[in-house]
C-alpha cells in the first residue's frame, strides 16, 4: 500500500568549517503529501485497518497540524473516509487555513472541539461518545503515535545508517519517530532529540516505549514552546537555507537544525563524529502562523 508510492530517499551532506560532519537523510523528499515521518507513522496503521475491514479512519490535531494533512491525503488515495477531530470550536465560523483546507480537499470530515474538550482527546468517556458518533472508525492517535507507529518509524534507520553514523538526530513531537529511531539504532550510536515543545513529558513517554538507554532529549531550543518562534530562530532559517539550499519549518525541523549547529559550535560532540540529521518533513507548515496553544 504504502511502498509502491514512496519515492527513493536522498541524503544531503552539509558544507561545514568543523571537526564533525553532517549529513541530512531527506525524509520530506519520500512523497509530494505523505511526507517524512507521517509515512513512516501511518503505514502500519492503514494496513491494520485494513486488515480488521475498516475502510474508515478517525485522528486528531490542531489547526496546522502535518499529521491531519497527510492523513487525509493517506485516506483520499487508498479509498477511506476521514474524519480530523480539530482543537479549536471557534475554527469552526472562519476561513480554513491552508492545512485544513487541503484536508478538506481531500475529503476529510473535520469536527472542530472546545480546547477544554480536546484535552480531553484520551479520557474513555469523549472517546466513548465518539465511538457513538463515529462507529466503526479506526481511530488513530494525535500525532498518529501508537505502537503500529513506532513500528513503522523503526524502517527510517537503514542498515548503512545504522553502521555510518554515530549520532542520530531527530525532532521530537509525540515521542514516537524518536522511539523507532531509538528502537532500530545500533549499541555505539547516540539518538539525539530537539523537541519542540517545552517540558520533560516527552521524555517520560519515551520512558515507557524503549528500554534502551542510548538517547537523550533537549527543550532548550523549543524557542518558548510549539509553534512558537525566536526572532533568532527566523534568523537562522532564512540564514540556512540560503547557505545549504534545503527547506525547514519553523515547528520541528528548524528548531532542530538550530539546536544541533549551537552544539556543534559549543564542541559538544568528539571530533571525527559523524552525524546524520533525520528531515522530517513537515514543509506544508513553512512559513505560516502556526498554533500557538
Amino acid at each position: 500500500m504504502f511502498d509502491r508510492i514512496a519515492q527513493s530517499v536522498a541524503y544531503q551532506k552539509l558544507n561545514l568549517d568543523t571537526t564533525v560532519s553532517v549529513t541530512i537523510k531527506r525524509l520530506d523528499q519520500i512523497h509530494p503529501q505523505i511526507s517524512g515521518n507521517k509515512f513512516f507513522k501511518l503505514k502500519y496503521n492503514f494496513l491494520e485497518a485494513q486488515k480488521q475491514g475498516v475502510n474508515k479512519v478517525l485522528t486528531f490535531g490542531g489547526a496546522y497540524s502535518n499529521h491531519i494533512a497527510a492523513t487525509a491525503y493517506a485516506a483520499h488515495l487508498f479509498g477511506f473516509k476521514s474524519v480530523g477531530i480539530i482543537r479549536g470550536e471557534e475554527l469552526a465560523s472562519k476561513a480554513l487555513n491552508p492545512t485544513l483546507a487541503t484536508a478538506q480537499q481531500f475529503g476529510m470530515q473535520l469536527h472542530f472541539v472546545s480546547r477544554q474538550q480536546y484535552r480531553e482527546k484520551t479520557s474513555p468517556v469523549f472517546l466513548e461518545q465518539l465511538q457513538q458518533h463515529y462507529p466503526e472508525h479506526y481511530r488513530i492517535p494525535e500525532g498518529g503515535t501508537n505502537p503500529l507507529a513506532i513500528q513503522g518509524c523503526k524502517e527510517i534507520l537503514t542498515v548503512e545508517d545504522r553502521q555510518n553514523y554515530d549520532v542520530i538526530c531527530c525532532a521530537v513531537g509525540t515521542g514516537g519517530t524518536m522511539t523507532g529511531i531509538i528502537e532500530a539504532s545500533s549499541a555505539h550510536q547516540k539518538v539525539l532529540g530537539f523537541s519542540a515543545l517545552k517540558g520533560d513529558f516527552l521524555q517520560r513517554d519515551i520512558q515507557q516505549w524503549t528500554t534502551k538507554k542510548n538517547w537523550q532529549m533537549t527543550d532548550a531550543y523549543c524557542c518558548g514552546g510549539y509553534a512558537k518562534t525566536t526572532p533568532a530562530l527566523l534568523q537562522f532559517i532564512q540564514s540556512f537555507e540560503n547557505q545549504h539550499h534545503l527547506p525547514l519549518e519553523q515547528v520541528y525541523t528548524a528548531k532542530m537544525m538550530y539546536g544541533l549547529m549551537d552544539l556543534i559550535g559549543q564542541n559538544h560532540f568528539p571530533a571525527g563524529s559523524r552525524i546524520l540529521v533525520i528531515h522530517t518533513g513537515g514543509l506544508q507548515g513553512r512559513h505560516i502562523d502556526a498554533d500557538r496553544s
